[in-house]
């Protein structure tokens, strides 16, 4: 074993794949020099479908640990959890979450149906195996929602219907999933305020809000995928993030907390991570998703709490490459 040599693994990306692809490349490179930077070798791997060949290629470099940054195989989220499976397999420490914690939590209908074991609020829905809230829901504005893919793939006002009750919503799901862009599950919409909170080794980051300024009346206040990747867009330029908070809203940045802590312990999560939440007009948090593999790009949401906490990014890789090797053997 190389006690300097750091493998980054990344998604393998085309010169003709998508801007959210590209970015686990920009990623990639601003780990590599923080790596650098901390005495490490780097060395940056993409991530196959063909997995006799990335086995070839680590064993090749064996390296101490592996800095794993793969967010999706051949452009798909569902295979995410390949990566860190095929490193328990070599036996290769590797920074970040589990590979049970990746899967259940990447599956967002997994995940809600997790979480509503656990006692956490996550707004109701419908599909991909959960026909026992089908009677339960009804008439009122739903989003139909990618099951394996990041909230904002595929995601935009269309998104957003208009149904009378669960028959209609059941019919208007089946035609989604006949679409040929994977399974989707339909949920209730949120009408309210969007936080993000990031944990770095179960640590609390300060918590952001997304906020929808100028938003016209009839437009849906999501962050869909214009607002993370279309940067002259409207949605773009007219949601920015903020840290900051009147007294009033520090309750309920507590219960943030208090929240995104139990899935943290729940879901025994490990390295980094990043809760997503709504909170609708009677102050009440819902927890959208949980993001076991945030973007780390130096403009990204996760970054820019770490810098609000004081931490370059060189010194969060540090943090998160520390919590890595802590357990191992």
């Amino acid at each position: 074993m190389n006690e300097k040599k750091a493998a980054i693994l990344h998604s393998q990306v085309g010169k003709d794949s998508p801007k959210d692809e590209q970015d686990v490349l920009v990623q990639a490179d601003e780990v590599s020099k923080s790596l650098a930077e901390l005495g490490y070798q780097p060395e940056i791997v993409p991530f196959y479908l063909d997995l006799e060949k990335n086995i070839r290629t680590l064993k090749k470099l064996d390296p101490l640990f592996v800095f794993n940054l793969v967010e999706t195989v051949e452009g798909n989220g569902q295979l995410i959890h390949l990566a860190p499976a095929l490193l328990d397999h070599l036996g290769l420490p590797y920074t970040g979450n589990s590979q049970e914690a990746i899967f259940v939590t990447s599956n967002k209908a997994l995940s809600k149906k997790l979480l509503s074991a656990a006692g956490v609020a996550s707004p109701p829905w419908l599909g991909d195996g959960n026909p026992r809230d089908a009677a339960a829901l009804g008439a009122g504005r739903y989003l139909l929602k990618s099951v394996w893919e990041h909230a904002s793939n595929w995601f935009d006002d269309s998104s957003l219907v208009q149904v009378g009750g669960a028959a209609e919503l059941g019919a208007l799901l089946e035609k989604k999933n006949r679409s040929g862009r994977g399974r989707f599950y339909a949920e209730s919409y949120i009408d309210g305020r969007e936080f993000n909170l990031a944990l770095l080794t179960g640590e609390f980051l300060p918590a952001a809000e997304i906020q929808f300024i100028e938003f016209p009346d009839d437009k849906l206040r999501i962050v869909d995928f214009r607002a993370k990747w279309e940067e002259a867009s409207f949605e773009y330029t007219h949601t920015p993030r903020t840290f900051d908070f009147p007294a009033a809203d520090q309750p309920l940045l507590a219960e943030l907390r208090n929240i995104a802590g139990r899935c943290w312990d729940f879901f025994n999560l490990r390295g980094y991570a990043r809760v997503d939440f709504r909170v609708d007009k009677n102050n009440r948090p819902w927890v959208l998703e949980i993001n076991t593999n945030p973007c780390l790009s130096p403009d990204g949401g996760f970054h820019a709490a770490a810098e609000r906490n004081g931490l370059s990014f060189s010194k969060t890789v540090e943090r998160i490459v520390n919590d890595c090797l802590s357990g191992k053997e």
